[in-house]
């Protein structure tokens, strides 16, 4: 069961669509299981002004994106590295364990676009140095 959060970012969601010339742009998630984010990032002197997402894939991929752009717009680049892919299920009022991933996959993309501006800006950011975008954080919580 979804909770009303969740129904409400899946059919109204925020912040959606590109931003051209985007001072940061990640993409993460995984073809063969239909889920993909986008997130393109507006950062003005170390706070991101401007944050909008495209999102291929379920309701709660698409709710999860737009909670966290929510979650990081107004913010520092390092207030919006701090959120978790807990914190945007929990601002959700939760989602299902099997997709707990899209949570996770939110956190994931704006982690990837905060790469995206460090490394065209030659910014160092604290907590993107083990960072990899391509690392699978599928777990659709199937017994194996």
């Amino acid at each position: 069961m979804y909770s009303e959060k969740v129904m409400d970012h899946f059919t109204n969601p925020r912040n959606v669509g590109e931003i051209e010339n985007a001072d940061g742009v990640g993409q993460v998630g995984n073809a063969k299981c239909g889920d993909i984010m986008k997130i393109y990032l507006k950062i003005e002197e170390d706070v991101i002004v401007d944050v909008k997402f495209k999102t291929f894939g379920c309701g709660s991929a698409i709710a999860s994106s737009s909670m966290a752009t929510e979650m990081v717009k107004g913010k520092t680049i390092q207030e919006a590295m701090d959120l978790t892919n807990k914190a945007v299920a929990e601002a959700l009022d939760g989602l299902p364990p099997v997709k707990m991933h899209c949570s996770v996959l939110a956190e994931q993309a704006i982690k990837s676009a905060l790469q995206d501006y460090s490394k065209k800006n030659n910014v160092k950011i604290d907590g993107l140095e083990d960072f990899n975008p391509d690392e699978d954080v599928h777990d659709h919580g199937e017994e194996i």
